[in-house]
């Protein structure tokens, strides 16, 4: 059943990779979004506190590679492609070489474990104005499922989450908070789709497994107006709040909504929360994201070995079950709300 498809196209948010690239990049990001330009500033000395550069085209980089090596030792004879939906390599250059290089038929994988409008929905819309770009013989892209709850992806987060744990002295252990983060969305995003559910389970399978009980989901990185209700309580409040409550010598982190260390971990936990957490005296441990763990690249071979080998096991852990291989055409849907104007309308 390989022989249905031609490639593996990795699909992405893609990121700045240097100083004069920041600015273009994120006019990329917000063009339409109601976001204030104060908030948009803001986020480019986030990058200009790294030199102009985010991590994440560096890190899909390495996730590719690992994974064409994955498919040579396994006997996967697929090319590996690679496009992002806000810098280069855009998705639409990237369908274009696929044409020219004779791709009829792709399956992709997106570097988001979770449903959501822009985890999932978007970037297919994105995948869509692509091909329109491209025009007659544009490949044809079908979407691996979402992994939140496969073992390919848990797996990792237990075991770094529980060298994270076992790296606290016995005195504190007692006292010890698990956060689970994941990137806020709008409210309106987040009722029409399952990302909050998916990350309450994904978050459940870890604690579970590292034997955690005391464990909490929280969020980060919201970039919308004071108007918009997005999903809390914010990562940085929750610190806070322990601390104030007197019930915590340390917090472990663990970035559950993410895959690899790129900027939202890097600015908004390892400098942000940390410096929260310097302040207020909480000893803070960051888990690692999943990165090019050999078990989380293990994964995508085997989600694409599911989509091409009749008969094949799904696999999922918990409750859940696998998700869908095709999206419904009402899935994950989201309509921004805009704030009312002067006028009231």
């Amino acid at each position: 059943m390989l022989s249905n498809y031609d490639a593996l196209l990795v699909v992405s948010f893609g990121g700045p990779e240097g100083p004069d690239e920041v600015m273009p990049f994120l006019e990329n990001v917000l063009r339409g979004k109601n976001v204030p330009r104060e908030r948009m500033l803001e986020v480019a000395e986030h990058y200009q506190h790294f030199g102009g550069v985010s991590p994440i085209n560096e890190q899909n980089r390495q996730l590719i590679a690992a994974v064409e090596q994955d498919f040579a030792a396994n006997g996967v004879d697929l090319p590996i492609y690679w496009g992002n939906r806000n810098w280069h390599p855009l998705l639409a250059d990237t369908l274009q070489k696929m044409k020219e290089d004779g791709v009829k038929r792709a399956l992709a994988f997106f570097t988001s474990a979770f449903s959501s409008y822009s985890g999932c929905r978007q970037y297919r819309e994105d995948i869509a104005r692509a091909q329109d770009e491209v025009g007659e013989s544009a490949p044809q892209i079908d979407k691996l499922r979402v992994f939140f709850n496969h073992p390919g992806f848990i797996e990792p987060m237990v075991e770094l989450t529980q060298q994270a744990i076992t790296g606290i002295p016995d005195n504190e252990r007692d006292r010890t908070k698990l956060l689970f983060t994941a990137h806020s969305i709008p409210l309106g995003m987040a009722e029409g789709c399952k990302y909050e559910r998916q990350l309450r389970e994904a978050s459940k399978l870890v604690a579970e497994r590292v034997g955690f009980a005391d464990w909490q989901l929280v969020y980060q990185s919201r970039s919308g107006p004071p108007t918009q209700p997005w999903l809390e309580p914010d990562v940085n409040d929750v610190v806070r709040q322990l601390h104030n409550e007197g019930g915590v010598d340390a917090v472990v982190v663990v970035p559950i909504g993410f895959i690899s260390d790129h900027m939202e971990v890097l600015f908004d936990l390892d400098t942000e929360v940390q410096q929260l957490s310097d302040e207020l005296g909480v000893r803070l441990v960051r888990v690692p994201t999943v990165g090019t763990h050999p078990r989380f690249v293990t994964m995508i071979r085997e989600l694409v070995m599911e989509r091409t080998t009749p008969g094949s096991e799904r696999v999922a852990l918990g409750d859940f079950g696998p998700s869908h291989d095709v999206c419904p055409v009402d899935c994950c849907q989201y309509t921004p709300r805009r704030p009312p104007t002067a006028g009231g309308t």
